[in-house]
């Protein structure tokens, strides 16, 4: 079974999205800052993360520029989320993310990105 770190500070998304993903086969796990994202990414070595821009603690963007300079993390593909699209792009490229979507998310893009970059491995 494919891992995903899902993270976000939005209790109510959080859970929706995480059992929308859970019913597609994958397990997850949730993480609700940046410095739990860190070490859920360090413990779990999921498959995926899905990462808020927005968070306490740390920025995403902070924690995917984290883990993509880490050996053990790099190639662990990584999707930000923010309800902030005027700079999401911008910060998806500086951090090296793999994917971005806007909040708020259809659950349809959401499962298609998850199977894109779970299925190429990227």
């Amino acid at each position: 079974m494919k891992k995903i770190l899902f993270v976000d500070d939005e209790a109510d998304l959080l859970k929706v999205l995480s059992m929308r993903l859970k019913k597609g086969g994958y397990e997850v796990f949730a993480a609700v800052d940046g410095p739990e994202a860190l070490e859920m990414a360090f413990s779990k070595t999921p498959d995926l993360i899905i990462l808020d821009v927005y968070l306490p603690g740390m920025n995403g963007d902070d924690v995917a520029t984290i883990l993509k300079k880490d050996e053990k993390t790099k190639t662990i593909p990584i999707i930000l989320i923010s309800a902030d699209a005027t700079t999401l792009e911008a910060r998806f490229k500086k951090c090296g993310a793999d994917g971005f979507l806007p909040k708020p998310i259809e659950s349809k893009d959401l499962e298609s990105m998850v199977e894109e970059h779970i299925l190429s491995g990227k």
